[in-house]
């Protein structure tokens, strides 16, 4: 189960521009905050996944009279992925759905965080438990991965 994990996470940390903190994927993206925003819309759309909120941090927060820089965060999932999850380990439904937080740091930059289905695993003591446990932590860590990496190069 740990080679599986760490195969997949060779993978992308082989083939994107990603880092990864605290449980964390991290991959910077060419457009603004709103216009990645809404490749990740479209992508989720097209992969038929389920947009559950779109909340604008930095906007809320303008309103209340905060400065925050551009920062998005998008909450979907497909219930029938993520309630395998939560029958493997019904805590995790405090992790699901899944979160794309879309952010501009303050070198300009511009990136899509995601928490790595690896360390839900392991906050959850999922590893084990059942095949089809891992087989679905991969799935979702391939579809988050592909999501991602799809919406950042789109033109």
């Amino acid at each position: 189960m740990i080679i599986k994990r760490l195969a997949i996470i060779f993978f992308i940390f082989v083939h994107l521009p990603v880092s990864a903190d605290s449980g964390l994927v991290q991959i910077q993206s060419p457009h603004s905050v709103p216009d990645t925003v809404e490749k990740l819309k479209q992508v989720l759309d097209e992969k038929g996944m389920t947009l559950f909120a779109h909340v604008p941090h930095s906007q809320s927060a303008n309103e209340v009279g905060i400065s925050l820089r551009p920062t998005e965060l998008l909450i979907f999932g497909n219930p029938k992925v993520g309630s395998i999850l939560m029958e493997c380990q019904q805590t995790t439904a405090i992790d699901l759905p899944q979160k794309a937080l879309v952010m501009q740091n303050s070198d300009n930059e511009v990136w899509v965080i995601y928490n790595d289905p690896a360390y839900i695993a392991d906050r959850h003591h999922i590893e084990g438990k059942v095949a089809k446990c891992d087989a679905t932590l991969e799935k979702v860590s391939k579809a988050l991965n592909a999501i991602v990496t799809s919406a950042v190069n789109r033109k």
